[in-house]
């Protein structure tokens, strides 16, 4: 049978099912379901089918009610499997109902959504029965970045991509759109903030309301796996940010469940006692009780296994691992906490090793990142406060003489376990840029983010960040220096993107070379560093970063944290020779205030110096950094057909050069050279986007 006539078939036999099910006519077979997982299961055997399983231990009976059945309390059974779980086969019954389940309590009976619910009409409608098999991947050649060489972007969805405050919230089509910037700007990774299903339209995601549902008004599961795929085509990886120490506390359909609790705590999915409380309500879930244990571990797996994301960040561990409000004043251990986390992680490292989950602890707890078998929790990273809150002081407090070089010496060399890939390091996440705080170029000069001190000293901190060993991660929108604080009700203004474009580039650049793109940084993705020089006096402090050593791979970075401008500065330097200045922050191209004084090359003689065998003179301009390889920028790559702006791909702002060229005619578009922008230019620059 052709695909033409299988389609008409199915939707034949889905109109003939629709007739039926709309007159109530969906009869269950007696008895439990005969097939596996919790929710609801789509199944095809001879006929379609549903599966409904749901854990309920102090009910007395359950139903599942539905358009299927025109919302009949009664007309569909759940059977009990014993230890509190029930389930039912509902034949001829396909994808799309909507879907409740009804618990009888002694007298009360409960209209619950399904706590394992992948789509729902939104965080108060009922539950979507959804096929979670049904999406086509297109990512099969794809792979996760290195950790080493990874760049992390952290997104908010629903600010990423919305044009305008009328068009609140972004969904997953819109920030699609923005990928090809993305990739352009060299990010190949993205940790998205938490699109569960959550109160409103509205959120940072932090108050799941149905931790299995993807957020309707972002664009439901299949929204979400269209952003994961569209992204690994582009060569990014997708992280999702989770959060397991709390839930709801609103629209929470999990609350009392089942009709039990004790004390009125929240009953079967919660703690019942003072264990249950944290700064965003009683809903700390029960991580001693064995099916509550399972649901979040089966939720970890979901992410990782159903919709191909490559990580997980684990939002607020301790919170997870420790008791109390906050658990680090007055609480205490929470063993069974430790020990789910201890059991995600195995899972995670027994099916695919090479996904990172980051953990933010916030305590620096070493543990947190040693392996199970040591006793530590399993997480391969941790977010890292000892790089973010001194290198945010230091950058934003008004006085040079203030800054103190030995924390910036401390937040470079800072490691977990001997392993720099064990943080992430950042200036600027949704944390740092809200709750009281601002984006840093807000910070450094309030009411006036665009100064020349802003844009020096934010621009500083993101060179720290790019250079310095460990993960690095720019929030949504640092790259153009978007200002103020973050809100979900604020969209990112991508006006700056051209106001500030030389700011972009400043980042694009970096992130080329932490990634060593020209073959000359290979050290920013090693794990040595040096920290050779501090002068606290004059602010300037200098590291040497390695993987292997030797040239294309020693890399040397200085930064001036001062308002002074250095001549003849004399640095240690680790190999003799000519060491070629590929970066300095203080270029003209990056904006038209900035000094562009001279940080030229210098050469590594034979006078030891900062305790290095070799030494040589340089210029520091202010508040900035200088990077230096004894490899100057190599010879362009083979160039790529189609590739227009010389990046090394062939994307979508390839094709708007090309397009733009072919209305004018520009020579810029004119890819075979026969002095004419046509079809055939675009044919070349399709294949070789498509054969990437």
């Amino acid at each position: 049978m052709t695909p033409a006539r299988q389609r008409a078939s199915f939707v034949i036999v889905a109109a003939g099912l629709s007739l039926l099910l709309s007159s109530g006519h969906a009869r269950a077979q007696d008895g439990p379901s005969e097939y596996g997982g919790v929710g609801a299961i789509p199944w095809m055997e001879h006929v379609p089918g549903v599966a409904f399983r749901v854990w309920a231990p102090f009910a007395d009976a359950v139903h599942v009610s539905g358009g299927f059945n025109n919302w009949s309390a009664t007309a569909n059974p759940l059977y009990p499997e014993g230890d509190g779980w029930w389930s039912v086969d509902v034949p001829y019954l396909v994808p799309g109902y909507e879907y409740k389940f009804v618990i009888t309590n002694q007298s009360n009976q409960l209209w619950r959504n399904d706590p394992h619910a992948r789509q729902l009409v939104n965080s108060l409608g009922p539950a979507i029965i959804y096929d979670s098999e049904d999406y086509q991947w297109n990512d099969q050649g794809f792979s996760t970045p290195y950790w080493n060489q990874m760049v992390i972007y952290e997104m908010h969805l629903g600010t990423f991509g919305a044009e305008g405050f009328k068009f609140l919230p972004g969904q997953f089509s819109d920030a699609i759109q923005r990928l090809d910037y993305l990739e352009d700007l060299g990010i190949n990774a993205i940790e998205l903030m938490p699109v569960c299903e959550f109160p409103g339209e509205l959120s940072w995601g932090y108050n799941p309301a149905h931790p299995y549902s993807v957020e309707s008004s972002y664009g439901g599961p299949d929204g979400l796996k269209r952003f994961v795929d569209e992204a690994h085509q582009r060569g990014i990886a997708v992280i999702m940010d989770v959060v397991y120490n709390h839930l709801g506390p609103t629209d929470l359909d999990m609350w009392q469940f089942d009709g039990w609790s004790q004390d009125g705590w929240g009953g079967i999915y919660f703690y019942n006692d003072f264990r249950a409380v944290t700064a965003w309500g009683d809903t700390r879930p029960d991580y001693g009780r064995g099916e509550v244990r399972s649901y979040i571990r089966d939720n970890a797996i979901m992410w990782l296994e159903e919709f191909h994301m490559d990580g997980l960040r684990v939002d607020g561990v301790q919170w997870i691992r420790r008791y109390g409000n906050p658990p680090w004043e007055n609480g205490g251990d929470l063993p069974e906490g430790w020990s789910l986390l201890q059991w995600i992680n195995d899972e995670v490292n027994a099916l695919s090793s090479w996904k990172l989950i980051i953990a933010e602890d916030g305590a620096n707890n070493h543990w947190v990142t040693k392996t199970t078998g040591e006793g530590g929790a399993g997480f391969d990273a941790q977010t890292d406060s000892d790089f973010v809150h001194p290198v945010r002081w230091n950058l934003i407090t008004p006085s040079d003489s203030d800054r103190k070089m030995w924390e910036i010496h401390g937040a470079i060399t800072h490691s977990f376990n001997g392993w720099h890939t064990q943080r992430v390091i950042y200036t600027e996440n949704h944390d740092e840029v809200a709750n009281g705080h601002q984006r840093l170029p807000e910070e450094i000069w309030p009411g006036n983010a665009g100064s020349w001190y802003s844009k020096k000293r934010s621009t500083l901190g993101g060179a720290l960040v790019m250079t310095t060993p460990g993960i690095p991660m720019i929030f949504q929108g640092q790259e153009f220096l978007e200002d103020g604080w973050f809100t979900d009700e604020d969209p990112l203004d991508w006006n700056k993107l051209d106001l500030y474009s030389g700011i972009h580039h400043l980042y694009k650049d970096l992130i080329t070379l932490r990634l060593n793109r020209n073959g000359n940084t290979r050290g920013l993705t090693g794990n040595n560093v040096n920290v050779f020089h501090v002068n606290d006096n004059d602010k300037v402090i200098a590291f040497h970063r390695w993987m292997n050593g030797g040239e294309g791979d020693d890399v040397v970075v200085v930064m001036n944290f001062s308002g002074s401008y250095f001549q003849d500065y004399r640095i240690g330097m680790p190999q003799q020779g000519t060491w070629e200045i590929v970066f300095n922050s203080d270029a003209g191209i990056y904006s038209d205030d900035f000094s562009n004084l001279p940080g030229h090359d210098s050469f590594g003689e034979s006078q030891s110096w900062d305790g290095m065998p070799f030494s040589g003179l340089m210029s520091i301009p202010p508040y900035s950094c200088l990077i230096y390889s004894q490899v100057d920028n190599p010879p362009d790559p083979p160039s790529i057909p189609g590739d227009l702006d010389g990046d090394g791909l062939v994307n979508g702002v390839d094709l708007a050069i090309l397009l733009g060229a072919w209305i004018t005619n520009d020579p810029a578009g004119d890819i075979n050279g026969d002095l004419i922008v046509d079809g055939t230019d675009l044919g070349i620059l399709l294949g070789s986007w498509f054969s990437r």
